[in-house]
């Protein structure tokens, strides 16, 4: 890859590592968890709508906006919340351990209700892999206390969630320019969170640093993010970029020990190997393959946008700047993938 490839590649691996440590300063600072989420949702999507807005995409909508709702749904209002609300009652790395369970859900689903997926041995393998890496996480870590088992449901279903937004974005939302897709779903996120964020206000103003932490939720995490993953997937294509997707936890883990003093234990590492591992072999079991030289040309002329929400990794495969009749079969294999993976970002 090229060094602003790798500079893109550690910056959304960074971006999309981060905003569980941030969820938890929220919550220290007085923040309840829908208005995090809501928070958030509001100050990406003011900033996306602004950029579709200037280079003129918006009209394209027109006629989505059923799926869009569909999709903000499961993608943003309920992971979003949802993080939140299990953040409470677990640490911040064991949350994005959890997360990192998103493709193997995503692969279970795919069976069902994408008929281009067709289960194979290895993704078996992986499956098996994956939800023994779950037990090992929840049956030595968490069994003990029933709080940490309620907040451990509550980022499953986040996790849930981020794993059929994608499958929505592939079959019913593919061609919309990313920044105007993403800015939509943010607005109808944040339509849907506001009665609930109004019901469940601070009971003190929040300080400083809770602010601080939904800017950097909002601007960096979710709004900058997107850009930033444009540039990945221009320079290195959407395999490489699908990468991501391991490297975030292991970010988020490492956050958690350093600067809350979380301790993780044997259940969470051995969880965290296994999920990952899962997770590979049930989505491709193999390396993401190299650009070509003419694909690399094709997309420098290209232009999209991208994001966190956690959509953005899950929607990857939306933002290559190669028309789908210019994308070579195997890198269709590795799109379908990435919509597997899901996103997500908190």
């Amino acid at each position: 890859m090229s060094r602003r490839a790798w500079l893109a590649f550690a910056s959304v691996s960074v971006l999309w590592g981060i905003p569980y440590l941030f969820i938890k300063y929220a919550e220290q600072g007085g923040l309840t968890p829908t208005t995090i989420a809501w928070s958030r949702v509001t100050l990406a999507a003011i900033i996306l709508l602004v950029l579709a807005w200037r280079s003129g995409t918006l009209p394209a909508l027109r006629g989505r906006w059923p799926w869009l709702w569909a999709y903000a749904f499961f993608e943003i209002v309920i992971p979003f919340p949802m993080i939140a609300v299990g953040e409470q009652h677990v640490a911040s790395s064991l949350t994005a351990i959890i997360i990192a369970s998103v493709p193997l859900i995503g692969a279970v689903l795919a069976l069902r209700f994408d008929p281009s997926e067709k289960p194979t041995a290895m993704r078996a393998a992986g499956l098996a892999t994956g939800f023994v890496g779950v037990i090992a996480l929840v049956g030595i870590d968490v069994a003990g206390s029933t709080e940490e088992l309620l907040g451990t449901g509550a980022i499953l279903i986040a996790a849930a969630g981020y794993a059929i937004g994608p499958m929505i974005l592939k079959q019913r939302l593919r061609g919309l320019n990313p920044a105007a897709l993403m800015g939509a779903a943010l607005l109808v996120a944040a339509v849907l969170l506001t009665p609930l964020a109004a019901l469940d206000l601070p009971a003190r103003f929040p300080t400083a640093g809770g602010v601080g932490s939904i800017v950097v939720l909002g601007l960096l995490c979710t709004a900058l993010a997107f850009v930033v993953m444009t540039v990945l997937i221009r320079e290195a294509g959407t395999g490489r970029a699908m990468v991501i997707t391991y490297v975030n936890p292991v970010i988020a883990l490492a956050l958690g020990v350093a600067l809350l003093g979380e301790q993780p234990g044997g259940g969470a590492i051995l969880g965290l190997v296994l999920i990952l591992a899962g997770s590979w072999l049930s989505t491709s079991g193999r390396l993401p393959g190299r650009r070509t030289g003419a694909r690399a040309g094709a997309g420098a002329g290209a232009g999209s946008v991208p994001p966190e929400s956690s959509a953005v990794r899950a929607a990857a495969f939306e933002l290559s700047p190669v028309s789908p009749r210019a994308r070579t079969a195997g890198e269709g294999e590795t799109e379908a993938s990435v919509a597997r993976g899901g996103n997500a970002q908190p």
